[in-house]
Parts: structure tokens; sequence; C-alpha cells
């Protein structure tokens, strides 16, 4: 396995991994491609987040994405680990972890003093990684 920048050519498997992945809303393709990856693309050339794809064989396998906040609080930028899937059959046998830690390298490089993820379904694997839980995560949904 390898980590990698994802690149435009990986929409595909990402949208398939993404359908996997999504609890709350289902993709719509249409903005998948038009709309939201192209904008997360953009995010990551820029700096302002890092989209890291697994491979093996040619194909990706897994995929994280990350979002770099400037913040006050934290006197510098906050790396928030928002999405991180791996394919169902594949789970288990490390491919998540090494792209935790892939975005963990990132975060070093880049200078963000703290890396941060909003969940609770995955919060054991992330604490066997050396996360610690400082925070409930609250979400507010426009017209919900």
């Amino acid at each position: 396995m390898t980590v990698r920048a994802v690149t435009p050519a990986d929409a595909d498997d990402v949208l398939r991994l993404l359908r996997g992945f999504a609890t709350s809303r289902s993709p719509e393709p249409g903005r998948f491609t038009t709309v939201d990856f192209p904008a997360v693309l953009a995010a990551a050339a820029a700096g302002r987040a890092e989209f890291l794809a697994a491979e093996e064989g040619g194909r990706v396998i897994g995929y994280a994405y990350a979002a770099r906040v400037p913040t006050l609080f934290a006197r510098g930028t906050v790396l928030e680990l928002l999405e991180l899937t791996v394919g169902t059959a594949l789970r288990g046998r490390g491919v998540g972890s090494g792209l935790v830690r892939a975005v963990l390298e990132a975060a070093g490089r880049a200078g963000d003093v703290e890396v941060c993820v909003p969940t609770r379904r995955a919060a054991d694997f992330y604490r066997r990684l050396g996360f610690t839980e400082t925070a409930a995560y609250l979400k507010w949904t426009p017209g919900g």
C-alpha cells in the first residue's frame, strides 16, 4: 500500500468509498463531480487541506480528508480530520492507520499545532493511535 495525494483521476474511487462512509447524507454524483470533489482538490492544492489516498494495485482503497483551519485559541493552524474511510473488505489491515499517520506527518510538515477528529463512532480507533478526547462535537443543520 502507498499513500499519496488524491488526483482528479481518483474521482470514481473516492465516490465509491464515500458512498460507504457517508451516514447522514448520500453523495449526489453530479454535484460530487462538478462541485464537491473539485473544491476539495483545490483546497488541498492551496495548502488549506490534506486529501490523501491509500492505493494498492493501482486502485484507491481508502482516503483521508482533513481541513486546515487558522485559529486564535491554539495560536496556529489546526488540522481537522473530517473524513477517513477504507473499503469494507480491507478494514482491519492497517490502511486507516496508515492514512492517519500520513495526515499526522503532513500536519508536522505544515506546522499545524494540533490535529483533531470529530467522531463518536471511531473514537476507540483514534485512541489507539494516540488521540485523546477533549470536547464534544455538536452540529447544527440549516432547516433541520
